[in-house]
């Protein structure tokens, strides 16, 4: 096992030799359990997984089309340059895993319990997160979150960590000690569910700009002139009545 440590967090990792791996060509195991095991170069149409346990074991390179997994525990696993497309994830566990250079667009993750995961360097735009819940240390480290949407989850001491966050939206849900500290949130959507997150100093003014946009606030100065065709009424923005 090893540790990434990102700032109050720190990650305990797969640590595996790789010399006790063996080569598979499926991760469909009969028995419903696979383990110690290294899944290279594979290009499919579809992937489907239910009720399994993958365990000590590397996934590189993998594409596919279609990929469906439901009740699936991952335990100390990488997945490394995967294009796994718009997912379907449900109902499973994730520990001691790792997504490193991925690529889960419009991804839909649900019913999710991450413990000791980190995404690296992952493209997740138009991912859906939902009742996805932190067990444990979670780390998003430079990724992409464009249009990503996270609803109904606990998100309780997740990292963020030089994520782009353009229109992600953050509806209801905990957010206690959710560390956006390095993260442009100018763009995010959802800023008032944001309760009791940490943030630096100087991201009060995205935050507040965020809220804004969220409230669809109007700036007085933007109202100086009247509506096309209609008169000035008193008090309106600073016209005068009668000029």
């Amino acid at each position: 096992m090893s540790e990434r440590t990102f700032r109050r967090v720190t990650l305990a990792l797969p640590g595996f030799d790789d010399g006790y791996l063996s080569n598979v060509t499926s991760l469909d195991n009969p028995r419903g359990l696979l383990q110690e095991f290294r899944y290279a170069d594979a290009d499919l149409r579809a992937l489907e997984l239910a009720d399994a346990t993958l365990s000590s074991g590397r996934v590189s390179g993998l594409g596919a089309e279609h990929v469906r997994m439901e009740e699936v525990r991952v335990e100390s696993v990488e997945f490394m340059g995967c294009d796994l497309g718009a997912v379907q994830w449900s109902d499973s566990k994730l520990s001691r895993t790792v997504f490193r250079d991925c690529k889960l667009l419009g991804a839909a993750l649900s019913g999710l319990v991450l413990d000791n995961v980190l995404f690296q360097g992952c493209k997740l735009d138009f991912a859906t997160f939902a009742k996805v819940r932190a067990a444990g240390p979670v780390v998003f480290s430079k990724c992409t979150l464009t249009d990503a949407t996270f609803t109904g989850c606990d998100l309780t001491r997740v990292v963020l960590d030089e994520t782009v966050l353009r229109r992600t939206e953050f509806e209801h849900g905990s957010y206690r000690e959710f560390d956006l500290r390095g993260n442009d949130l100018s763009e995010i959507r959802g800023a008032s569910n944001l309760a009791k997150v940490i943030i630096d100093r100087g991201q009060e003014a995205e935050l507040a700009r965020a809220l804004v946009a969220e409230l669809e606030a109007v700036f007085g100065d933007d109202l100086d002139d009247p509506i096309p065709g209609r008169p000035a009424r008193a008090g309106e923005a600073g016209r005068p009545l009668g000029r």
